[in-house]
């Protein structure tokens, strides 16, 4: 059966599709148009650089008029990211906008990544680093980037044993 929301997804994933980035990427389950599976891709010049994070996406039928809840699943070590992986942005929050699209949720997540708020930090931690100490910022940062390799690497070998 085609809801509202339904068809706003599809819509969403075919306007993904035809921008063809190569940066960020998202699909839904393929039983589920409602959760989605997202890798976002460091940005380039940037502690994250090569990074591959993974994220979850969930929709309620609610979607657009409310944000999708977006969870990483790969470790990251940033401000503005909850040691569980749930994402402290405005955008998925109090600026949520129905215009906007998963491209618009996923191209915010990459940005925020060389762009932390470290006014509103869910890993204080991270805040204090980045904002008293830029280079051990840095370190733990592409420690976690190198991680995200490995992390990727042990999923690619689970899905092909499956």
């Amino acid at each position: 059966m085609s809801t509202p929301t339904k068809r706003r997804l599809m819509k969403d994933l075919k306007d993904l599709e035809r921008t063809k980035s190569r940066t960020v990427f998202a699909a839904p389950l393929q039983d589920d148009i409602l959760t989605w599976c997202a890798l976002i891709i460091g940005p380039k010049d940037t502690p994250f650089e090569d990074a591959t994070f993974s994220m979850t996406m969930a929709f309620d039928e609610s979607y657009p008029c409310t944000p999708p809840t977006c969870k990483f699943i790969s470790k990251v070590y940033h401000p503005n990211i909850y040691a569980n992986g749930d994402l402290c942005l405005d955008i998925l929050t109090n600026r949520w906008s129905p215009t906007f699209n998963v491209m618009t949720i996923l191209m915010s997540v990459q940005s925020m990544l060389n762009d932390p708020n470290v006014h509103s930090p869910a890993n204080l931690e991270a805040a204090n680093l980045f904002d008293n100490d830029k280079k051990c910022y840095v370190r733990r940062v592409r420690d976690c980037v190198e991680k995200s390799w490995y992390d990727l690497d042990n999923e690619l070998e689970k899905n092909e044993a499956d």
